[in-house]
């Protein structure tokens, strides 16, 4: 039974989840930065950028475990009171991610350029894409240390130093990505392919300060720096689950993309504007989770009344993520008149977005308290649930309205009925698993 000593400050959530939505959004911000500097070479670099920046953040998005898993991990033995073998988590996590990215680097220098001929049919736009890809590639190894700092420092329920690093790097890369495009005084600069050189320093640097750190942690905890194989094999098994449900998310956002092209520029342009608030808004709501993952596996990492102090977390979060979508869900169909002409004047998608608007209003009070529970499991370190659960809402709720849509000519309504249907299904099946036991596995590691 819960009590009221088992409930979390609304200001220590705050604490957690606060630095971390900067964090979320530092990189969606800057590929905006980006996009605006090369946009100034004219449209075949810009069209190249697009086809290759999408590319490159499949490739690092796919491999966000190396975040969230070890947080889920570190959390539980900060919990317990084990900071050195939280730490221990982030130094296997970072060998993980040097691997992952020299191995991504290698393979993603052999197919950039079919990958940018397919995607950008080939011409002076994958020309452009391959360039800009073969450079940024470069980095993968750095974005992938940045994930495993931000993963073992939320799991010790530190966020600040995360934020400072990110923002620092972000901050960097934008100073120096007009110069480097557009040169400064009688120096022409490099084209766009200065955009992907600006990218690598700035995730140098980031990478960089994440090292340093976890070296200075590791050194006051007596901490091992060298491999271990028992914990990278635990840590890759976690990782199967969560790699295995982002491919789900991919899977549907891709076909919804794809069957929207298919009923003309209007239609696609207007789901990409909402599409993308509700990638941004996720944002926001998953900062929350953010803080979830933290306070949960601390919680249940505790010998003292873990279960009770996760139970009550669950609960708390879950409101938490209600009102903050309830409140959204309100501001923005109060905003359907302003909002959508920001991002574009045709009459023509603004006669369209409607349509998927009114779907992304209402959904938001069901994504605030699905993104919450997300967070809770993942700091429970049930991935396997989260992996089955998303896949089965994928191929009933998500992909057969999508594609049916395509058959039947329901347009945007019959691809915003499978993501409200997606996650409906998503809000049973996580709703249903945090009111058993069934998640609640006490314990340093979870077994």
């Amino acid at each position: 039974m819960t009590t009221a000593s088992d409930r979390v400050p609304l200001r220590e959530v705050l604490r957690l989840a606060a630095p971390a939505l900067p964090v979320l959004a530092a990189e969606p911000l800057y590929l905006l930065v980006d996009t605006a500097v090369v946009g100034r070479l004219g449209a075949v670099p810009l069209a190249g950028l697009a086809v290759a920046a999408v590319v490159f953040a499949q490739v690092t998005s796919q491999l966000n475990f190396l975040s969230y898993g070890t947080t889920a991990r570190a959390a539980r033995l900060h919990g317990a009171g084990r900071g050195g073998d939280a730490v221990g988590e982030g130094v296997q996590a970072t060998w993980l991610a040097l691997a992952v990215g020299v191995l991504v680097l290698g393979v993603g220098q052999l197919v950039a350029r079919p990958v940018a001929e397919f995607l950008g049919d080939g011409g002076e736009i994958a020309d452009a894409a391959t360039s800009w890809l073969r450079v940024a590639l470069c980095g993968a190894p750095m974005v992938l240390v940045t994930l495993a700092g931000n993963g073992w420092m939320r799991g010790v329920q530190d966020t600040a130093r995360p934020l400072r690093i990110v923002l620092a790097g972000n901050a960097l890369s934008a100073l120096v990505c007009p110069v480097l495009v557009h040169g400064v005084g009688e120096w022409p600069g490099i084209g766009m392919v200065g955009s992907a050189v600006a990218n690598v320093t700035g995730q140098s640097v980031a990478a960089t300060l994440f090292l340093v750190a976890l070296v200075r942690a590791a050194r006051a905890g007596a901490v091992p720096l060298r491999p271990a194989p028992v914990v990278l094999r635990a840590q890759l098994a976690l990782g199967r689950d969560l790699l295995a449900r982002s491919l789900a998310f991919q899977a549907c956002f891709l076909s919804a993309a794809a069957v929207a092209t298919r009923f003309g520029a209007a239609t696609a342009a207007a789901h990409q504007i909402v599409l993308q608030l509700w990638f941004f808004q996720a944002l926001v709501l998953d900062a929350v989770a953010i803080a979830a993952q933290a306070l949960v596996g601390a919680a249940l990492g505790s010998p003292e009344r873990g279960a009770q102090r996760a139970r009550a977390l669950a609960g708390q979060v879950a409101r938490y993520g209600l009102v903050l979508g309830i409140g959204f869900g309100v501001l923005f169909a109060v905003l359907i008149t302003v909002l959508p002409p920001v991002f574009t004047p045709d009459p023509a998608v603004l006669q369209v977005v409607p349509v998927a608007w009114w779907f992304f209003a209402a959904m938001q009070p069901v994504a605030g308290v699905v993104f919450a529970l997300d967070g809770v499991l993942l700091g429970a370190g049930d991935a396997a649930f989260l992996r089955t659960s998303t896949l089965a809402a994928a191929v009933i709720g998500f992909l057969p309205p999508i594609w049916a849509s395509l058959a039947f000519g329901w347009g945007l309504a019959g691809i915003w009925s499978g993501l409200t249907a997606f996650m409906l299904l998503r809000l049973v099946a996580v709703g249903l698993r945090a009111r058993s036991d069934r998640w609640i596995v006490t314990g340093a590691v979870r077994a």
